[in-house]
C-alpha cells in the first residue's frame, strides 16, 4: 500500500471519483460521509469500478466528539477534505448552518492533523474566492475578493484557517481551487447525484433532456460575452480527481515549498452556457428545450483558470474535452433513469 488516506465527503460527487483514482493507484482508502447530500449506494459504484470496497464511516465531522472518536487511533498519511454544504442559495438563507458545518468540520479535522503533522492535508476550495476577477484567465495570485455568499466565505475563511494552523504547527497543506466540475466516470457507475432540484447547469441539462424537469432556464443573455451568456471553466470530474492524487503525492514526498500551497484546477478555457448546451446536443444526439430568463443575483460574467502553476508544479493538466464530459454526464443520467428525480 502506498499509504492510508481519509476522504471526507467520500460518497459525494468529487469524493467518490477521487476514491476510485486513489484505489487505482494502490492507496488504502477510508471514507467518511454523513449522507446529507448523497446515498450509501455510491459505495457499490466505487466497488464495481475498482474491485475494492473501501471502509466507510457514517459520522458528522462537525460534531467534535464524533470526529475525535472516529479518528482516534487511526494512522493516516493524508486527508482529502471534500465534506461541506455547497448550495450557494441555501447558504444565503441559512448562513449559520454553513458556518457551523463547513468551518466546524474543518477545525475538527485540523485538530487531528495538528497532533499528526506528517499527515498531508488537501482542502477542496473554489474559484468563488476570486469573485469577478479583474483579469482573465485567473491566476492563483489574483486578489481574493469579498465573498458573494456565506458558502463562498466558508472557502475563503477555510483557506485562512488552514494557512495559519499549517504555519503555526509545521503542517503540509494544499488548497485546490476548482472551477466547474462536470461529467461522470466513463463506466456510468458513479456521477453527480444532486438530491432535489440541481443547483448546477449540467445535471439540470441532463435531467431536462431526460424529461425529468421542464425546459432549462438560461439566466441572462445580456452579459458582455460573445453570445451574451455567462462563461465558466468546465472541467471533467475525473481530471479533477487525478489532480488530487498528484497534490497528495507532492505532500507525501515533502516537496511543498510553503506550509499551504494553492493551485487552480480548470481547463484554462471558458465556455458560455449556450456553448455547453450545443456541446451536449452535439455529443449525445439528444435535444434540449430551453429559454432565456433574467440574470440571477450574485452570478458573475466570466471565470476561467490560468492552469500554468498546476501544470508546472504538479505535472497535471486537464485532458478531457467538453464533449466528452457531456457524453459521460448523459450516460450517467441514462444509467440513473428516473431515480435521479
Amino acid at each position: 500500500m502506498k499509504g492510508r488516506v481519509l476522504v471526507t465527503g467520500g460518497l459525494g460527487y468529487i469524493g467518490s471519483h477521487t476514491a476510485v483514482e486513489l484505489l487505482a493507484q494502490g492507496y488504502e482508502v477510508l471514507l467518511v460521509d454523513n449522507l446529507s447530500n448523497t446515498r450509501a449506494s455510491v459505495l457499490d459504484g466505487i466497488e464495481a469500478i475498482s474491485g475494492k470496497r473501501p471502509e466507510w464511516l457514517q459520522i458528522d465531522l462537525a460534531d467534535p466528539a464524533a470526529c475525535r472518536s472516529a479518528l482516534e487511533g487511526q494512522h493516516l498519511d493524508g486527508i482529502i477534505h471534500f465534506a461541506a454544504y455547497k448550495a450557494v442559495g441555501e447558504s444565503v438563507q441559512e448562513p449559520l448552518k454553513y458556518y457551523q458545518n463547513n468551518l466546524g468540520s474543518l477545525m475538527n479535522l485540523l485538530d487531528y492533523v495538528s497532533q499528526h503533522p506528517s499527515c498531508g492535508f488537501i482542502f477542496s476550495s473554489s474559484c468563488t474566492v476570486y469573485g469577478q476577477a479583474d483579469r482573465l484567465p485567473i491566476t492563483e495570485d489574483a486578489p481574493v475578493k469579498a465573498a458573494e455568499s456565506p458558502y463562498g466565505n466558508t472557502k475563503q475563511i477555510g483557506e485562512e484557517i488552514i494557512r495559519e494552523v499549517a504555519v503555526a504547527r509545521g503542517l503540509r497543506a494544499i488548497a485546490l481551487r476548482y472551477f466547474n466540475p462536470i461529467g461522470a466516470h466513463a463506466s456510468a457507475r458513479i456521477g453527480e447525484l444532486p438530491l432535489g432540484v440541481p443547483q448546477n447547469l449540467v445535471p439540470f441539462i441532463t435531467q431536462s433532456a431526460a424529461g425529468l424537469r421542464g425546459p432549462l432556464s438560461v439566466y441572462g443573455n445580456d452579459y458582455p460575452t460573445e453570445d451574451g451568456t455567462a462563461v465558466r471553466d468546465y472541467i471533467h470530474v475525473v481530471d479533477l480527481a487525478q489532480a488530487h492524487i498528484m497534490a497528495l503525492e507532492r505532500l507525501l514526498a515533502q516537496q511543498n515549498e510553503e506550509a499551504m500551497e494553492v493551485f487552480n484546477l480548470g481547463t484554462g478555457k471558458g465556455s458560455s452556457v449556450l456553448e455547453v448546451i450545443h456541446a451536449f446536443e452535439r455529443a449525445t444526439g439528444a435535444s434540449l428545450s430551453w429559454d432565456f430568463a433574467p440574470r440571477r443575483a450574485g452570478d458573475i460574467t466570466a471565470a476561467y483558470a490560468d492552469t500554468q502553476r498546476a501544470s508546472a508544479v504538479l505535472g497535471w493538466t486537464a485532458k478531457k474535452s467538453l464533449d466528452e464530459s457531456m457524453r459521460d454526464a448523459w450516460a450517467w443520467q441514462m444509467a440513473l433513469g428516473s431515480d435521479s428525480h
